[in-house]
């Protein structure tokens, strides 16, 4: 059984605030294509305008830091059948080390699971979200985790200006999925986590279609 985790993007949609949300139209309409090809034979080719941060995103080290690893340069085994474990944080605003002590984490894509996900859309999504601790992220370093989710509008405290999650996690290559949903759908544990994005060259951010595999 396959579980989706990821949200729906749309030509309008915003991600996060300031910054410009996708344009997603006809580059050849299905009408302008019949001019193109042989009787009854139509396609339509999309063209899309956006910024990397779109929807439920996954960023690798190149988002961070000048000279960190690319999705070129990242291998498909630290985004695809991750060992998945689950951390249920609902209702919790400051998710501290406290959360993952005690879990069988090492090696594990790590989801944290707020609810936040609730208010995807709404006004409300930007302000007041959930977010790690950079102790919580130290901890989760230390424990050699391969991935931390959240779904959330950060997995760190947008109130400051300061970005030590991300600057904790990516520093150490465990890259990190953000705006995810569907996360109440998931078991603890007992389920591969996929999070793939295309094969671009100088890119450390960009939207995938995240999902966990449900092991019979």
């Amino acid at each position: 059984m396959y579980i989706d985790l990821s949200h729906t993007i749309f030509d309008g949609l915003v991600t996060y605030k300031g910054l410009p949300a996708p344009v997603i139209c006809d580059y050849l309409s299905r009408s302008a294509s019949r001019e193109l090809y042989g009787e009854d034979t139509e396609f339509q080719i999309g063209k899309i305008e956006m910024v990397a941060n779109t929807g439920t995103y996954i960023d690798c080290p190149f988002h961070r830091y000048e000279h960190g690893k690319d999705f070129v340069e990242t291998g498909l085994e630290a985004f695809a059948d991750l060992d998945g474990i689950t951390i249920n944080a609902e209702g919790v605003s400051e998710i501290g080390k406290e959360f993952f002590t005690g879990k069988a984490i090492r090696n594990k894509a790590v989801l944290v699971h707020t609810g936040w996900s609730r208010h995807w859309n709404t006004e409300n999504y930007f302000e007041g979200h959930p977010w790690l601790t950079e102790e919580a992220a130290e901890y989760l370093k230390d424990c050699g985790v391969k991935l931390v989710g959240i779904d959330s509008h950060n997995i760190d405290n947008t109130g400051k200006k300061d970005r030590p999650v991300h600057t904790v996690l990516l520093g150490a290559d465990i890259l990190i999925v953000e705006h995810m949903c569907n996360l109440d759908k998931l078991p603890e544990s007992g389920y591969l986590f996929t999070a793939a994005p295309p094969k671009f060259k100088g890119v450390g951010t960009f939207p995938v279609r995240a999902y966990a595999k449900i092991k019979k």
